[in-house]
């Protein structure tokens, strides 16, 4: 009922940008949290940003000062603007939302496919 699509992944060299969208649509009554989670190969996924409803914002430590989290609440999107990105920075990226669908007593999670980030050095 509740689906979320990334897009804007693909292959950049370093020190090149990237920005990542996620919309969610369906039976959506509101979406506190959302956010990005990424899992490079051989390794496990992480969390690399979210975003509250409100605009605060939490940043993994490896991409502070070059990641930027926002979202547009009137589209239900969440969007990703990646700097100085690094080979280190090659995952899937994968979002995560929040959901407060109609009918339901709570919110639930909800995760999109993931978007591949490619990173050359």
């Amino acid at each position: 009922q509740v689906q979320l699509v990334e897009s804007g992944g693909g292959l950049v060299q370093a020190g090149g940008s990237l920005r990542l969208s996620c919309a969610a649509s369906g039976s959506i009554y509101s979406i506190n949290r959302m956010g990005w989670y990424r899992q490079a190969p051989g390794k496990q996924r992480e969390l690399v940003a979210t975003i509250i409803r409100d605009g605060s914002t939490y940043y993994a430590d490896s991409v502070k000062g070059r990641f930027t989290i926002s979202r547009d609440n009137a589209k239900n999107t969440v969007y990703l603007q990646m700097n100085s990105l690094s080979p280190e920075d090659t995952a899937v990226y994968s979002c995560n939302a929040a959901v407060m669908p109609f009918y339901s007593s709570g919110p639930r999670d909800y995760w999109g496919k993931g978007t591949l980030v490619t990173v050359s050095s």
